[in-house]
């Protein structure tokens, strides 16, 4: 079988979705490689600026670990052929419908025209926790105040540019904590380091491939994942991924 090869051109919220999906989808005999353009809090609008202007602007992350090599989007876009190529906005932007536009359209653009065959999705980023000073300073108290707007915005800009899909973290992240998990941050507002990456990772996997996530093997984390955690983690996924 041949490897599928998904490309992020993100920031620290495609880390948090990229660190154990290549891992996972070896335990289950899929080849799955993955890399990601990071610039950490990177809004649409400067991933637009970097390509327009060839900058190397971005850290090279393969398979979940860093290169610490310094890249153009334009060399890791032709180095090879993309099944899957990710957008996103960075978390501070993702409720407000205008920082979009027409970054994610351009963007996307580019994107087709270097890549024509890979099939272009929309990674759904998520909500700050609870009551947190991040939420109250962009006018929240909860999560899902905030999540429903981010996940507003992205159908709005997924529609917008035609995209082949959305990979509904977010609504994986907010099923979970529904579900009994306490904690899926790690700061508010990245993914936590155990659970909310598995959460995530697990999204990814189930969307892109198809595969059931019933009997996952995978216990590789870098933060304990607690057997409730991992059983919530499984049923959230099945639940948001139909």
């Amino acid at each position: 079988m041949e490897a599928i090869n998904v490309l992020s051109i993100g920031n620290s919220f495609s880390e948090d979705a990229q660190r154990y999906l290549h891992s996972i989808a070896k335990f289950e005999g899929v080849d799955i490689q993955t890399a990601n353009l990071n610039r950490g809090g990177c809004p649409l609008e400067r991933h637009y600026r970097n390509i327009m202007g060839d900058r190397d602007d971005y850290e090279l992350s393969i398979n979940g670990y860093p290169t610490f090599l310094r890249v153009k989007a334009k060399d890791v876009l032709l180095s090879r052929k993309w099944d899957y190529i990710t957008v996103q906005q960075a978390s501070r932007a993702s409720f407000i419908q205008d920082e979009y536009f027409p970054y994610v359209n351009e963007l996307v653009a580019y994107i087709r025209n270097l890549c024509p065959k890979a099939k272009i999705l929309v990674h759904q980023t998520w909500g700050y926790a609870d009551n947190s000073e991040k939420l109250k300073v962009f006018g929240f108290e909860k999560y899902d105040e905030m999540f429903a707007k981010v996940k507003e915005c992205y159908g709005t800009a997924a529609e917008a540019v035609g995209a082949d899909g959305i990979i509904p973290s977010g609504e994986a992240l907010q099923k979970a904590l529904k579900l009994g998990i306490e904690k899926v941050h790690r700061d508010n507002a990245h993914a936590s380091m155990g659970v909310g990456r598995f959460i995530i990772a697990l999204t990814w996997y189930k969307y892109i491939t198809g595969n059931s996530i019933d009997d996952i093997k995978f216990n590789l984390f870098d933060e304990e994942v607690t057997d409730k955690e991992f059983k919530i983690a499984i049923k959230a996924v099945n639940e948001v991924v139909k």
